[in-house]
């Protein structure tokens, strides 16, 4: 009698819960409360209301249509919370459907079907992880006015259940009939268009993260030290090598010294070397300085480290045509005649 019992009561168990199981591989036709689901929507998720935090998206809808034509469309949903950088919802779904006026079809190796109870209207097979599809819609062979769309769109958190942190919205939209649209502008009938519902702010306003601005603040902070490392150091070391270049010329005059003689015959090769290397240099760092195209490399911009480093090369080559010729103007000595 209790074995009885214990199989009644499961039974009970497992009829009560089959509507509380999410439909993973896409809703049915008809809700619990015995409507359209792609024109009423769910009464499982979120207790059967819409919200605007499932932001329902499709993009390649034509201003109207022309006979036999087709049409590729995106179909977007998504969480708005992710939308914007943060921790939300990842698995989505959809029902796709035109009132049976047209047909629908898309690229093998997604995960769209045929919708249940409704062989004319599309459906998810599996959630999406990103919560794109891209389908065709072929219009009728035929003006038949107006075509209405209904696009419902479910962001659910992946626990197998329907449960409150499963949003659901619903878009509805139509084409015009050929011959409707009429402009003097080559090609304008066949413009497409965005249409979506959702939270403004997550479609239009995104905002970022608190981890992705922490993230912008570290990496921020970090080229800020690279680059005044770099600033400090390259403007230490030209300041050591100009200190001792001026403590090298007042030791030369104090004790009456200076660079070794050199030959007029080697002199002036050496000195046109170092003023075309100098003019050159100076050229150069002019150009680079005056450009708007920054000198890049892997990502980082070399442009300042460039033009300084052409700067100095000027300087430094106009410095050495200056000691040859006080190389060339110095008095030889016993060892230079022989």
């Amino acid at each position: 009698m209790s074995a009885r019992r214990l199989l009644a009561c499961l039974v009970i168990v497992v009829v009560l819960s089959l509507p509380a199981l999410g439909m993973s591989q896409g809703p049915g036709a008809n809700n619990s409360n015995d409507e359209l689901t792609v024109k009423y929507g769910c009464s499982c998720h979120n207790n059967g209301a819409p919200s605007d935090r499932a932001v329902v998206m499709v993009t390649g809808v034509p201003l109207m249509y022309e006979p036999s034509e087709q049409y590729e469309m995106t179909i977007r949903v998504a969480d708005s919370l992710t939308l914007s950088g943060g921790e939300g919802n990842t698995d989505a779904g959809f029902l796709f459907s035109s009132d049976a006026i047209g047909s629908f079809s898309w690229v093998d190796g997604q995960d769209i079907r045929y919708a249940d109870g409704r062989p004319d209207d599309i459906s998810h097979s599996d959630p999406s992880e990103d919560g794109i599809w891209v389908v065709n819609w072929a219009a009728p062979s035929e003006d038949v006015g107006p075509v209405q769309f209904w696009l419902a769109g479910n962001s659910v958190d992946g626990a197998g259940i329907p449960d409150d942190m499963d949003y659901w919205n619903i878009l509805s939209f139509s084409i015009n009939p050929p011959g409707t649209i009429t402009t003097d502008e080559s090609g304008a009938t066949l413009q497409t268009r965005t249409i979506s519902v959702g939270t403004y702010d997550s479609l239009f306003l995104i905002e970022e993260s608190e981890e992705q601005l922490e993230q912008e603040r570290q990496d921020a902070l970090a080229h800020r030290v690279f680059s005044q490392g770099n600033l400090f150091y390259w403007t230490s070391l030209t300041a050591l090598i100009i200190g001792a270049v001026l403590q090298r010329e007042i030791l030369e005059r104090k004790y009456d010294d200076g660079p070794d003689f050199l030959a007029s015959e080697l002199a002036y090769p050496q000195a046109f070397r170092r003023f075309a290397l100098s003019a050159i240099s100076f050229y150069l760092a002019v150009g680079w300085a005056n450009s708007t195209s920054p000198i890049t490399f892997q990502g980082v911009d070399f442009t300042d480290f460039v033009t300084g480093t052409a700067f100095f090369i000027s300087a430094w080559a106009a410095y050495g045509v200056y000691r040859t010729i006080l190389a060339a103007r110095s008095e030889p000595q016993v060892k230079d005649v022989l």
